[in-house]
């Protein structure tokens, strides 16, 4: 019996020797190929196979009847790999973690502040366009006031005749008489701080030549005179004009009569803007 058991004992370590013999060529060959050169930076987690037959186990006969049942170490050695590769995930998880709370801290800032410089580009539209409606309404004021503006000064010469009194004297006289003065009062009173008028004053006087000329001027100045002094009249709105005798110079045979012929000449236009 004895004997038997020696045998199995020599069979099984010439059995296990030539098992850690080919293991040992199959590494040797496995490290010395370009796959395993070209690993990356991160080695892999160890495979769980073991390296040999006694997988760090001293070869003796107690391992040899042992080896491979489940020991703490045993469980240790596969295990810790495990989890280290597992604690640098963490690690690696958690960074990535707070970078995407970094990126996304500063999106939600980029964002903000994009809108908020959105909102005061609104806002300055709005105030471009509520001066531009503005600008745009004082133009139509000062296109209006100048149009205005043109047109009253275009009918600034336009004037109208409002009211023709006739002064009548004798032959050779220029004084004008208690009739001539109320009719002249009558014309002047509503003139009184009135703005947009003209008086045009034209003498006629029998005769003939300068001497009729002459004559019509002299009581032409006497209806300017009275117009002045008694009613306040201004001088450069009077106009005067001595005719003489126009139909004797035109060659007809009859004379005119002596007499002043005054007409009140009114712009309505520049009267209504005053």
């Amino acid at each position: 019996m004895r004997n038997r058991i020696l045998l199995v004992a020599v069979v099984l370590v010439a059995l296990a020797a030539f098992a850690q013999q080919n293991n040992n060529s199959s590494s040797s060959g496995t490290a010395g190929s370009p796959a395993a050169q070209s690993a990356g930076d991160r080695e892999p987690i160890p495979s769980p196979r073991p390296k040999d037959f006694w997988d760090g186990d001293d070869p003796n006969f107690v391992n040899l009847i042992a080896h491979p049942m489940a020991s703490k170490k045993y469980v240790q050695r596969h295990v810790t790999p495990i989890r280290d590769r597992i604690n640098e995930l963490d690690q690696i998880t958690s960074e990535n973690s707070r970078m995407i709370k970094d990126v996304d801290a500063r999106s939600q800032q980029g964002l903000q502040l994009a809108s908020e410089k959105t909102s005061l580009a609104d806002q300055h539209a709005s105030d471009a366009a509520n001066k531009a409606q503005l600008a745009q309404t004082s133009a139509n004021q000062a296109s209006a006031r100048v149009s205005s503006a043109e047109q009253m000064v275009g009918s600034l010469d336009q004037y109208k005749g409002s009211a023709q009194t006739e002064i009548r004297f004798r032959p050779g006289d220029t004084v004008l008489s208690k009739t001539a003065k109320e009719a002249l009062d009558e014309m002047a009173a509503p003139l009184k701080d009135q703005h947009g008028y003209l008086i045009e004053v034209r003498g006629f006087s029998p005769g003939q030549g300068q001497a009729a000329i002459r004559s019509s001027q002299k009581m032409a100045d006497s209806v300017v005179r009275y117009l002045v002094l008694t009613h306040n009249i201004p001088v450069y709105r009077i106009y005067v004009m001595s005719v003489g005798n126009p139909i004797v110079s035109a060659g007809a045979k009859h004379a005119t009569a002596a007499r002043v012929e005054v007409n009140v000449l009114k712009n309505d236009l520049v009267s209504s803007a005053k």
